[in-house]
């Protein structure tokens, strides 16, 4: 099962695509879509969120075609305090679920407590520290922005749904994680 993590944005917009098999995950791709240019500059915001919605939608469905995910994870809405910015995410929100649903996209939405609990073990865990587990987890991956390591772990987060949360003791599927990339480090070392 291939798996597409998107965090929303109307500027940046993360995403990420891992593979989950019965026994393993595998980190296939991540990135950000940028969705300010120089044509914006001098225009007011509010004038250009047609056109980054149609990008928001574009994008995605570029990726969608690409490498054909049946999920989709996403960051459920937050409160803020900024009724404006809550708008513009609102919007881009909105495109990127109906994108999903246009392809036809089981979609799940987790919120962002829930994505830190199930990668760090802390639901207040920062973003920092949400990259640093994710490249022990998944293999030294690099990260362009923050919005693409928090799509990565959207992602992660449900592949992980149904298994038991960080610092659980019985069966932790992090933990045999972390275990098979410190194993990884040993065979390439070799």
């Amino acid at each position: 099962m291939i798996i597409l993590g998107v965090d929303p944005g109307s500027r940046l917009l993360g995403y990420g695509l891992i593979e989950k098999s019965a026994h393993s995950v595998r980190v296939i791709h991540h990135g950000t879509l940028r969705l300010f240019h120089k044509e914006y500059r001098d225009v007011p915001v509010d004038e250009t969120t047609p056109s980054r919605l149609r990008e928001i939608h574009t994008g995605l469905s570029d990726l969608i075609r690409q490498y054909r995910p049946t999920v989709m994870a996403v960051e459920k809405v937050f409160f803020s305090k900024n009724a404006v910015s809550a708008l513009k995410l609102g919007q881009a929100r909105g495109v990127v679920l109906l994108t999903g649903a246009l392809h036809d996209l089981e979609i799940h939405e987790y919120a962002a407590t829930e994505v830190k609990s199930r990668i760090t073990g802390h639901g207040r865990a920062d973003k920092d520290q949400v990259a640093k587990m994710l490249r022990i987890l998944l293999g030294g991956q690099e990260f362009e922005t923050a919005d693409a390591s928090d799509a990565l772990a959207l992602a992660l987060a449900h592949a992980l749904v149904g298994k038991p949360k960080a610092g659980k003791k019985s069966g932790n599927s992090l933990k045999a994680l972390a275990e098979a990339a410190v194993s990884r480090g040993r065979a390439l070392k070799r």
